[in-house]
């Protein structure tokens, strides 16, 4: 592992997570280990319909647009699921053990979990995928269930489009009807992967003030007008968003990592020798938030990671809906 991990790379510092051709050969290289036996052609065929979808290249989509949630997210959150995924398969016992079937539905399902952020062509009311924010995932889920038969995997849709919903807070986990414990495992680390990848992301605090905040406030999240008719703000700001940060992962982790996801994210130490390279970034960057925070010393938040979106220029025209956004609501 080198010294220093480029922005644009995983915790290891080894795998572009930028690059759909760099991750698709990493997660290729932990299935055939894991299933020397089994085709790795349905998830190649996924690799390369990822990147048609997100790069706008797939007829009747736009593209990804949204500026946290761009493809070096979705990249980098399938890469620690094939980890989960093989970590898991070397402990369990034989009767859970995931088999190359679902871990092929997995691997799809983590490269389309945030398929309900891009727009289709046809949409002439949004401007920004960060528009459907709240209600992302269940989009996510329609667009697997179009998606799976495609590769011979219909029969796994209602398993697809229910474990989907654990990447969110859509639906309440316990209502989903996962009747296989096999399945709800799925859930679980996919739900974990999702979360470890972004809080792990080398510019996770900046990413957060300049771009999830953009995004929150396009989706309703960040501020929004109460029944009442009062604004309630929940964020007022990408500061202020940090500001909450580090309580937000710690509740993340107690209520979900270890709660509800059931400790998941240990069987990444069956990969890497007992540690979790993963937790280990997450936990470097909320001690980095702590000293900046003690003294408000923002421009030691000073990266500048790159953007993976589908159109150019999208930073600047979401920042621009964000103040019109911010004005409408204020008016």
């Amino acid at each position: 592992m080198q010294d220093f991990r480029r922005n644009d790379y995983d915790v290891t510092n080894t795998v572009q997570v930028s690059s759909t051709a760099a991750v698709a050969e990493a997660v290729r290289d932990l299935f055939s280990a894991t299933w020397p036996r089994e085709s790795f052609e349905r998830v190649a065929l996924t690799f390369a319909e990822f990147d048609k979808l997100f790069t706008g290249t797939m007829p009747g989509y736009h593209g990804v647009d949204t500026v946290y949630h761009d493809r070096q997210h979705s990249l980098d959150m399938t890469l620690a699921m094939s980890r989960l995924l093989v970590g898991y398969e070397r402990v369990a016992e034989p009767a859970m053990r995931l088999g190359a079937e679902r871990t092929v539905l997995a691997l799809a399902t983590a490269l389309f979990h945030d398929s309900g952020y891009i727009r289709e062509s046809s949409d002439r009311q949004h401007q920004n995928g960060a528009e459907f924010t709240l209600y992302h995932v269940t989009r996510s889920a329609r667009f697997l269930a179009r998606y799976l038969p495609s590769i011979g995997m219909e029969a796994w849709v209602p398993v697809a489009t229910r474990i989907v919903h654990f990447t969110g807070y859509e639906i309440p986990l316990g209502e989903l009807g996962l009747t296989d414990e096999r399945d709800r495992k799925l859930g679980h680390l996919l739900g974990t992967a999702d979360l470890i990848a972004q809080m792990a992301d080398r510019c996770y605090l900046e990413k957060c003030r300049d771009r999830l905040y953009p995004e929150f406030v396009l989706g309703g999240v960040a501020a929004a007008t109460g029944t009442d008719g009062a604004l309630q703000v929940r964020f007022s700001s990408g500061l202020d968003l940090l500001r909450q940060t580090p309580e937000f992962v710690r509740d993340t982790r107690v209520r979900r990592l270890e709660g509800e996801f059931e400790n998941a994210y240990r069987y990444l130490e069956a990969l890497f020798d007992g540690r979790n390279p993963y937790i280990e970034a997450i936990d470097r960057n909320i001690g980095y938030l702590g000293s900046v925070l003690r003294h408000e010393r923002w421009p030691m938040l000073r990266r500048n990671p790159p953007l993976f979106t589908a159109p150019e220029h999208t930073l600047p025209q979401v920042r621009g809906l964000m103040l019109d956004r911010l004005k409408t609501l204020q008016d």
